[in-house]
């Protein structure tokens, strides 16, 4: 009989390193940010409400992705420019929510 294999430990998901490079993709009704790492892509996905107002409506993150702050870089991207824009972030998405309830110090970039 054969000995078993030993089991590797999974490798650690490397942490996102500041600052990553995010793309930022709009067209006339909406928009996305996109972060490329390693083959594979998360978003955040947006709709412009009016000149004054985005609606962020969804986040993807793949599982390569999950645990690295990928989520997190996405949305602090769209608070940065949203207070440069001079316009504002209604959350449609739980994970922006989340991240808006977690970061009360970027209140100024979502709607009141």
């Amino acid at each position: 009989m054969a000995s078993p294999k030993p089991i590797s430990a999974p490798r650690p998901r490397q942490r996102l390193s500041e600052p990553e490079s995010i793309a930022h993709e709009r067209g006339p009704d909406g928009g996305r940010y996109a972060l490329r790492r390693d083959g594979a892509e998360a978003e955040l996905t947006y709709q412009i409400a009016s000149p004054d107002l985005i609606l962020a409506d969804h986040t993807g993150v793949p599982d390569a992705m999950r645990h690295t702050g990928a989520g997190a870089a996405l949305v602090k991207r769209m608070v940065e420019d949203a207070r440069a824009g001079g316009y504002h972030i209604r959350p449609t998405c739980p994970f922006v929510e989340a991240m808006r309830n977690r970061h009360p110090d970027w209140a100024d970039a979502f709607e009141s």
